[in-house]
């Protein structure tokens, strides 16, 4: 336990803030569906007294089908992803992983809006009813669902700002996006950030120009051509 919290806290420094809000999108699509999503009103009548209103609502588990199972689905796939991102697993997702959590909140955002024209039926009601029974209307929508396509809408942001900015995905397993380089690869997506010091281009470097050699002091300067040196002076014709 005592090694968990460091290491969930470097797992999420690692990961870009696109990346966080796409989990805290994702975490709060989870708990959305506990909240209201439908509602339905109808009425009960007794013997000998006045219609009574009812009214009901219903979370999304309450009211199972296919659009809440895959929202339900989207929510832990996005999950799955940054945590896996976290834990700087290299794979490739095709159009990347923008592409592929603005596609995830696009589903969710048409799932909700799907949900509009097609509600679950609710509770049941039938032409023949027993005396005291309640009948209830038609189900309509309630605020948590909006919450759901808002939380879809953040996750398709979140998605576009990956996009925007470019965020590579990690090339070996457990690489640190943050160092300049990682040790043994040189095509580490480390490698796009830019360093410090200039790389090499490939070329040998330029070799430096040499200084002239150093003279001697008190040496004689090298004769001229055609000159006469002291010796020759000094020696007689003839000899």
């Amino acid at each position: 336990m005592s090694t968990a919290a460091p290491r969930l806290r470097g797992a999420w420094q690692t990961l870009y803030g696109e990346q966080r809000l796409a989990i805290g999108a994702a975490i709060g699509l989870l708990l959305s569906m506990l909240l209201p999503w439908y509602q339905q009103s109808g009425f009960i009548t007794r013997p000998g007294q006045a219609p009574t209103e009812l009214s009901d609502s219903f979370n999304a588990f309450q009211s199972w089908g296919f659009v809440e199972a895959s929202v339900l689905l989207v929510a832990l796939g996005v999950l799955a992803l940054c945590a896996a991102r976290a834990d700087r697993r290299a794979f490739h997702l095709p159009g990347g992983d923008g592409i592929v959590l603005m596609a995830a909140g696009a589903w969710v955002m048409f799932l909700i809006f799907y949900r509009q024209l097609d509600r679950p039926s609710g509770n049941d009601s039938g032409v023949l009813r027993p005396i005291g029974s309640p009948s209830w209307g038609e189900v309509g929508v309630d605020w948590g669902i909006f919450v759901a396509f808002l939380l879809g809408a953040v996750i398709v942001y979140a998605g576009w700002q990956m996009r925007a900015h470019h965020r590579p995905e990690p090339l070996l397993d457990g690489d640190d996006p943050h160092s300049a380089a990682v040790e043994g690869d040189p095509n580490s997506v480390a490698s796009t950030v830019p360093l410090s010091k200039p790389q090499a281009s490939g070329k040998p470097p330029a070799a430096a120009p040499r200084s002239p050699p150093a003279t001697k002091p008190n040496a004689a300067p090298a004769p001229l051509e055609g000159q006469l040196s002291f010796e020759d002076t000094d020696k007689k014709p003839g000899g």
